[in-house]
């Protein structure tokens, strides 16, 4: 028996001694390693199988290409209508349907990658818009050739010849409307001592027919008269435009109205966003107009006051006169005829009517 230097030892041989052999089951929470089993390594110079495509893959690729080609043809030919027609689109979608078909299968998905790319590449979209701009449609090609004929139609759809040659013509608003302002200048210069400048020149436009196209009428607008005085006082305003009133009346034209008066049932969200406020004292703009006794030419006084405004219409107003050396602000007058007919043009009108029994 071996002992130690501190006395017996606790083994005494056999099992005497010896710790006591574990419960059945072993202890709680104890864990047997097992040893981990790397793979076997691939022999060297094996080589990797891939699937190999399907034919309807090659078949597909095959098609795509076939139809690039035939966009390609119709590209050059200049044939825009073709590229968009509807069994070139119809066989554009059947053929992506078919290339996504491809792609989704393991076995053709490498064929249908190259058939994807030549879709994305030449397609109906992109040689259809190649085709739009480099073979762009003759200007004298008629799509509809009645659209074109009511095109030409000289008066205004709804409104009768005899009517139109019956009005008063161009000439005649012109006339009437510059001697209408003459005398409003200077029962405004007799009253309050106003001076007068030209502003924003007056032009003609032609009026369109109805139909797509430009009849032989035109808008007429005049020359804007302005005053060289800022007119601020509100007393003031509502006296000119009492003054501009006499002289329509004795000219036979109606009363001004006020478009800008909140008396007269405007909505004030439209007020403030035309003329600067729904009070009448605050507005930047005062706009009134009155008509003729015919209704053809419409005289119309229009004041600026920028005291209360915020920089928006001063703004406008600065793009309005801009080269023309009418004051930003003060009173301004001009005329306005719609849809009139020059006497010089009515022998073509009388002329291009008789296309039209």
């Amino acid at each position: 028996m071996v002992t130690s230097s501190r006395g017996r030892s606790p083994y005494t041989g056999g099992s005497d001694g010896a710790p006591p052999t574990p419960p059945p089951g072993g202890y709680r929470g104890a864990s047997r390693v097992r040893p981990t089993v790397p793979p076997a390594p691939e022999a060297p110079g094996t080589p990797v199988a891939r699937p190999r495509p399907t034919a309807g893959g090659w078949i597909v690729l095959g098609l795509a290409g076939l139809f690039a080609l035939v966009l390609l043809i119709l590209w050059a030919a200049g044939a825009t209508g073709a590229i968009y027609g509807g069994v070139t689109l119809v066989l554009q979608l059947g053929l992506l349907v078919a290339v996504v078909a491809v792609v989704v299968s393991p076995r053709g998905r490498r064929v249908g990658a190259l058939a994807l790319a030549l879709v994305l590449l030449v397609n109906v979209g992109t040689i259809g818009a190649a085709s739009a701009i480099t073979h762009p449609p003759a200007a004298d090609v008629v799509a509809d050739p009645d659209a074109d004929y009511w095109a030409a139609y000289p008066g205004i759809r709804g409104q009768e010849p005899d009517d139109i040659l019956s009005r008063l013509s161009l000439e005649q608003a012109i006339g009437t409307g510059d001697a209408m302002l003459a005398a409003i200048r200077a029962e405004l210069t007799d009253r309050f001592g106003y001076g007068w400048t030209p502003g924003v020149a007056g032009s003609t436009r032609a009026e369109r027919n109805g139909y797509g196209g430009e009849s032989l009428l035109v808008a007429y607008t005049s020359d804007n008269w302005a005053t060289t005085e800022a007119i601020r006082d509100h007393a003031q305003k509502l006296a000119t435009m009492a003054a501009i009133d006499d002289v329509l009346l004795d000219g036979g034209f109606s009363d001004l109205y006020s478009l800008n008066d909140p008396a007269n049932g405007f909505d004030p969200a439209i007020l403030e966003r035309f003329y600067g406020s729904a009070d009448i004292r605050t507005q930047a703009t005062w706009e009134w107009v009155a008509s003729d006794g015919t209704g053809v030419i419409r005289v119309y006084a229009t004041l600026t006051d920028l005291t209360d405004d915020d920089g928006t219409f001063r703004a406008a107003r600065e793009g309005q006169v801009a080269g023309s050396g009418e004051p930003l602000e003060g009173l301004r007058i001009s005329v306005y005829a719609p849809e009139v007919l020059s006497e010089a043009d009515v022998a073509e009108f009388l002329q291009r009517l008789e296309d039209y029994p």
